[in-house]
């Protein structure tokens, strides 16, 4: 149940949002294992001067449409991820348009005793949840 918070420049249209979630995570359900139903995602829009994303040396420029995907997952293997950063970036470019030097994913790893999903319970220590 990776938490994907999502950050984007201000100025898409509320389908063009809506199609970025639904990508997404049919993407993380198909390549992370992740049971149906278990959808945590937040979008976050922010103003250009918000958001200064370099390419790191890579050599490739981006756009006002980057996409800055953050994931906090229990551990998943490098196949996994391997194949999360492959399947969005091509996904998003056939689906949206958008250039994958434009799709940044970052992923921070915690446990299951990390989480509470409401009524001040841990329901992965307490067995509520698997």
């Amino acid at each position: 149940m990776p938490l994907m918070k999502i950050d984007i420049m201000r100025g898409r249209l509320k389908e063009e949002i809506k199609e970025l979630l639904d990508i997404s995570y049919e993407v993380m359900l198909e390549t992370l294992g992740v049971p149906e139903n278990d959808r945590y995602q937040i979008v976050t829009q922010h103003d250009e001067n918000e958001m200064i994303i370099l390419d790191t040396g890579l050599g490739f420029s981006r756009t006002h449409e980057v996409v800055v995907f953050s994931l906090v997952s229990r551990p998943r293997t490098v196949a996994q991820k391997e194949l999360f950063y492959k399947e969005l970036a091509m996904r998003l470019n056939e689906k949206m348009g958008l250039n994958p030097s434009d799709v940044i994913v970052n992923f921070s790893i915690n446990q299951d005793e990390d989480w509470s999903f409401g009524q001040g319970e841990a329901q992965f220590l307490i067995g509520k949840l698997n």
